[in-house]
Parts: structure tokens; C-alpha cells; sequence
């Protein structure tokens, strides 16, 4: 069957539906010029409503592109997250296109929002060199943005010799022989990149444990991660035996991961299934969408609150898959982003900017649960952390709250 038949047959039947989700057509996203995914598109599934390309269709739930820089199988909710071991990444050119919404705003502070995982002081060395261009000229911090520009951001190959030890206040949760658990606090990067040389969480590790150079990288001990601006749980392997042991546990989808979300809009339904896989976004190459060509993911929304006069709704998501950014891209794809979510939220779902009581995306590493190498079983749970918890306070004392029920 065609894709222009199998699209028309999926129009056709969600005219059927007796209800369905406002999502933009997912066949308009321009193609990507890149190989097949390993892992061919099977469906999309929302709530139980599935879509089977190239099968027996309920409905489609189809959109941009991953959770993330899902580069291999160990991502997570943060960025493209490599097996430790693997070499540091390579010079790289992102390039960002200021939308409606951008007119007005300076160079920097909109580079800075657009690539968060390169430090400020680090995008404006790239300025100062010349290295961040618009339309082909180079431009200073101030210059105001215009729709329809075209800005290149050249990010030299990491010059970095060895990750070096620092002491840092870690917050441990658990640790033994083998593995070490903590919560990583929000706006801590886990491991050194460009223009993020030092003060990572990688470096604070080394300091604690000088032994833990597993894998000899940049990276020792890291198996998964989370984005600097995610608070919450993480664990670091200390010796080769814990690495490969999480390695294999991340690959055959054993380990638990739960997070607390506070979302934009009501999110009606109790429960929610996002079957969407997620690759690069086309339009913009710094960020993650929904595609066809991206790499499975599949993430389970919960609602636990709804606040319906701050039209907000606080959810317990779960994925199966470790996509960069999964459960941001995800909640957007729904129309229902993470609040403080500078890339994938911006607005709020009732048109608004993000909420004013939230300084930072609200997205909390709240469980993790995997094996210990000798197969004992070890569940963690964090609570939220004191910005999250009076934020969300806050607004629970000045709405109206509506408590669902589960069947």
C-alpha cells in the first residue's frame, strides 16, 4: 500500500472516532534524508487507540521526533546518551530558525535556550569568535532576531585531555562495591562536553571514588543520564562488573524509571500510552520530534492531579524505551508540555508563556529500580525537590484541584 493510501485510510478512520485528539497530521513532516531505523515504525498508541501502519487502524497519534539525542540504547531522559567508553563527540554545526514568537530576541539568549547543553559563557565565546552566524554574518550577543533567519552555530571537536577530580556535595541515596546511586540536583550536567569542561557530575564522582574509571572515557561509570535541567535520580557503575550488568539491564528493558511531570492543559484521560518514535527534528537539528524514521519510544502518562482553574495536570510518567528528551517531546506531541520547558514548551497549552511559578521545566527523577550485579533487586524513590514542591504548593493552594479516578 502507498503512503498516500495509507495516509487517506487513516484520515478516514479517525473521521469515524467518536473522539479524537487534536494532533497535527504526522505524514507533513518533511522526510529525513537518513537510513532506516533498526527498528521499523510499527504504530503509535495513545490511550489504547493504536495506529498500525500499513494494518488494521483506530486511530493516528503520529508526530515529531524523539525523546532526545537517542543515539543508543542508554539515553534516557537526557542528552543523546552514549554507553560509557564511547569516544567524546566530534566538531558539530547546529542550525536554528527563530519562529513567530522569537521576533526581538537577542542572539545570545536565544541560541542559549535553543542549545542547552552548552554553558552561556561557552555560546558566547562562540560569538566572540565568530563561530555563531546569521544568514552567513557574523552578528554580536545583542543582535535582535527576525523570523525567517537562518543561524549556524559551528561547535569545535572538545578539546579535553582528562576528566579531572572535584569535590562536590553529592547527594548520595545508596552506594556500595559496585554501584553508586544519587539525585542529580537540577542544572548539573552529568558528564564533561563542550563548554562543560569541568563541574559535571562525572567530575564530582571521580573525586569521591578515584577508582571508578570504568570504560577509561569521559564518561566512567555512566550508563544512562538525565538533561541538566532534570532533577532526580541516576546511577554510576564502579567497576566493570556494574557496567555491564546495567548495560544489560537497560538493553532488555528491566530497569524501572518513573518521573513526576506538571503538564500544560487537562489531561482527561487517567492514563495515557504515547507508542511515537522519536528522532531528530528536521527543522530543527538541535532539537527532537516525532518522525517516522525516528527510533521506537514509548512512554506511560499517569494522572494523579488536575488543577482545573490553572489548567495544569500533574502526571507520573514511565518509559519503556530511553530516547533524548522522550518524555518532553512526548508530553508536546500530546499538546501537553512539561511546564518550564524552554525547548519543547514554550507556550503553555492555553497560549500563554510558562507559568510563572515554576523557574525550571518541572521534571523529577522520582523512581529507579534495577538489579545489582548478584541479582538483588534495589527500588529508590526520591521526593521532590524543594523549587518543585513549593511551586507546585503554590498552586494547589490557588486552584482548584480535581483528584481522578483509577479504574
Amino acid at each position: 500500500m502507498s503512503d498516500n493510501q495509507t495516509t487517506s485510510n487513516l484520515r478516514r478512520r479517525i473521521a469515524n472516532r467518536k473522539r479524537r485528539l487534536d494532533i497535527p497530521n504526522p505524514f507533513s513532516v518533511p522526510p529525513i534524508e537518513a537510513s532506516p531505523p533498526e527498528d521499523p515504525v510499527d504504530h503509535v498508541a495513545v490511550s489504547g487507540r493504536e495506529v498500525s501502519v500499513g494494518g488494521e487502524v483506530e486511530a493516528v497519534l503520529f508526530d515529531l521526533d524523539d525523546a532526545g539525542e537517542d543515539v543508543d540504547l542508554f539515553e534516557d531522559e537526557g542528552e543523546d546518551a552514549q554507553v560509557s567508553g564511547s569516544p567524546a563527540a566530534g566538531a558539530r554545526t547546529i542550525e536554528l530558525r527563530p519562529e513567530r514568537a522569537d521576533i526581538g530576541m537577542r542572539l545570545d539568549k536565544y541560541v542559549a535556550r535553543e542549545v542547552s547543553d552548552l554553558s552561556r559563557s561557552y555560546l558566547q565565546q562562540l560569538i566572540d569568535e565568530g563561530q555563531i552566524k546569521v544568514d552567513g554574518q557574523t552578528r554580536r550577543s545583542a543582535f535582535k532576531l527576525t523570523p525567517g533567519e537562518v543561524i549556524v552555530v559551528g561547535v569545535p571537536a572538545p578539546v579535553i585531555d582528562e576528566v579531572l577530580p572535584e569535590a562536590m556535595d553529592l547527594d548520595i541515596v545508596y552506594e556500595d562495591d559496585d554501584v553508586i546511586v544519587l539525585n542529580k540536583p537540577a542544572g548539573l550536567v552529568v558528564h564533561p562536553a563542550p563548554g562543560h569542561a569541568s563541574g559535571t557530575l562525572v567530575n564530582g564522582l571521580i573525586h569521591h571514588a578515584p577508582s571508578m574509571t570504568v570504560g577509561g572515557s569521559l564518561r566512567p561509570g555512566i550508563v544512562h543520564r538525565l538533561d541538566k535541567d532534570t532533577s532526580g535520580l541516576i546511577v554510576a557503575a564502579k567497576n566493570d562488573r556494574a557496567r555491564n550488568s546495567l548495560v544489560a539491564q537497560w538493553e532488555a528493558r528491566t530497569v524501572e524509571k518513573r518521573y513526576i511531570a506538571l503538564v500544560g492543559g487537562l489531561l482527561e484521560e487517567d492514563q495515557v500510552t504515547i507508542d511515537a518514535p522519536i528522532g531528530r527534528d528536521p527543522m530543527q537539528r538541535q532539537r527532537m520530534a516525532v518522525i517516522p524514521a525516528g527510533r521506537n519510544a514509548v512512554t506511560h502518562l499517569r494522572s494523579t492531579e488536575r488543577f482545573r482553574n490553572a489548567n495544569l495536570t500533574l502526571v507520573e510518567a514511565e518509559i519503556e524505551t530511553g530516547r533524548t528528551h522522550q518524555i518532553r517531546v512526548h508530553a508536546a506531541f500530546i499538546k501537553h508540555p512539561i511546564i518550564g520547558d524552554e525547548v519543547y514548551g514554550r507556550l503553555r497549552a492555553d497560549g500563554k508563556r510558562n507559568d510563572s511559578r515554576v523557574r525550571r521545566q518541572f521534571l523529577h527523577a522520582a523512581v529507579l529500580a534495577f538489579d545489582l550485579p548478584d541479582g538483588t533487586r534495589m527500588r529508590f524513590e526520591s521526593e521532590l525537590p524543594v523549587d518543585l514542591a513549593k511551586a507546585l504548593g503554590r498552586i494547589r493552594l490557588e486552584n482548584e484541584r480535581t483528584a481522578p479516578t483509577h479504574r
